[in-house]
């Protein structure tokens, strides 16, 4: 892949349907590719090279125009103006994938356009690239960062790459969102509570039970999310659980 284009999966204006900024219209710009490979993944197609990407001509109609990949800062410069064309509307621009580190170099030179624009920018990562992240720190007003269970991933438990993460992150608006579902353990959510909570007590926490997907096929229990909830509020102030809210609205 170039390093100075960025290959796209998709661009839209949607409803945020995650998290504290629950609610919120951005701007979607998802990256193509993760150096991960999540059983409860929603954006499969994100994990392999595309040729094309796709962009909505109107919120909510599903219009798609596909484009071709990569694309360079300038058009996609220019293509979040076409969005951002009534002020106002828009809370931020929101860089997702897939794993949009995994492109920094082209966030490099990306985002001090959004900058000048006087847009916020919301990183939404999973929380594995300390070094990369430290690149554009800068740069990101909003960092939301998952903490991985190994009963969601099937891989081996990440917490220290998350805890560094964490700890360069600390220095902005962030938060972390732990996905969770039925085989999920509750050392797992201690273990991770332990971790967020030696950085701060204060960071914003969103335990997101899982939509059920191919792969799997039931959500957590009811009494899983209750007890997943006391055993992060031992160590955290502020602990919420929200589903993907943008599935149950019908948006993307």
């Amino acid at each position: 892949m170039s390093t100075t284009d960025a290959h796209l999966f998709e661009v839209f204006s949607s409803i945020q349907g995650e998290g504290p900024y629950i609610g919120e219209r951005q701007i979607f710009i998802r990256f193509l590719m993760c150096n991960l490979s999540c059983s409860y993944c929603d954006t499969q197609e994100c994990l392999v090279p595309q040729k094309t990407y796709r962009v909505e001509q109107t919120p909510g109609k599903r219009d798609f125009k596909v484009v071709n990949n990569p694309v360079t800062v300038d058009e996609l410069s220019a293509l979040v103006d076409s969005f951002n064309a009534t002020k106002g509307l828009n809370h931020s621009v929101a860089l997702t994938g897939g794993e949009p580190l995994l492109q920094v170099d082209f966030l490099k030179n990306f985002l001090p356009k959004l900058k000048a624009k006087g847009l916020k920018t919301y990183l939404e990562t999973n929380g594995t690239m300390p070094d990369r992240l430290a690149e554009i720190l800068d740069l990101v007003d909003i960092i939301a960062m998952d903490v991985k269970l190994p009963s969601m991933t099937g891989a081996s438990d990440m917490i220290d790459e998350h805890r560094k993460v964490l700890e360069a992150a600390i220095a902005k608006d962030v938060f972390v969102k732990i996905v969770y579902g039925k085989a999920s353990k509750s050392l797992e959510i201690e273990n991770a509570s332990k971790m967020i909570s030696g950085i701060s007590d204060d960071i914003p926490v969103v335990l997101q039970p899982v939509t059920p997907t191919k792969e799997i096929k039931h959500g957590p229990t009811p009494d899983q999310t209750m007890l997943f909830h006391s055993i992060a509020k031992r160590h955290l102030k502020n602990v919420r659980v929200i589903p993907q809210v943008h599935k149950i609205l019908g948006q993307l």
